[in-house]
């Protein structure tokens, strides 16, 4: 793999590049600003690893996990994306969320990516309320609806 690309100039937030004034090849600064922009509105990842899976697809985003290896290492909690045959990686900022395709949850960042809990279904007790139990099953159901908590195996 070639050795990523440094931008003189690049936004705060993502660090897409940037033109300037008198730049040559404004064209693949451009290009690689909007191919960013188009993989980070998604706001999907196809899964969380640790390595380069063997056959990307172009504009195929991932959650780089805690422990990266291989093309990858020095990039832990980065999103990366597969572009023009390179990886490039965009940092995660506190706040940011991401829904995992493999996982089947929405990823949240705040200094690291965490994810909610499972949650059971309430059974037993000693006095049962039906409508309790009911509403609190909808509202897990909504939830994993939505991607806040993972789906029931």
């Amino acid at each position: 793999m070639a050795d990523p690309i440094t931008f003189p100039s690049t936004t705060t937030n993502f660090e897409f590049p940037l033109l300037f004034s008198g730049q040559a090849q404004k064209e693949f600064f451009l290009n690689q600003s909007i191919s960013l922009i188009d993989a980070m509105l998604a706001a999907t990842a196809v899964q969380t690893i640790g390595s380069p899976p063997a056959s990307p697809t172009e504009g195929e985003c991932y959650i780089v996990d805690p422990t990266p290896s291989g093309d990858w290492a020095g990039h832990q909690d980065q999103i990366a994306i597969r572009i023009g045959g390179d990886w490039h990686f965009v940092p995660p900022h506190d706040g940011m969320s991401v829904f995992d395709q493999d996982a089947g949850v929405t990823k949240h960042y705040d200094g690291g990516w965490v994810e909610a809990s499972q949650v059971a279904q309430p059974t037993g007790g000693s006095s049962v309320d039906a409508e309790a139990r009911a509403a609190i099953s909808a509202l897990l159901g909504e939830l994993r609806k939505l991607g806040i908590l993972p789906n029931l195996p």
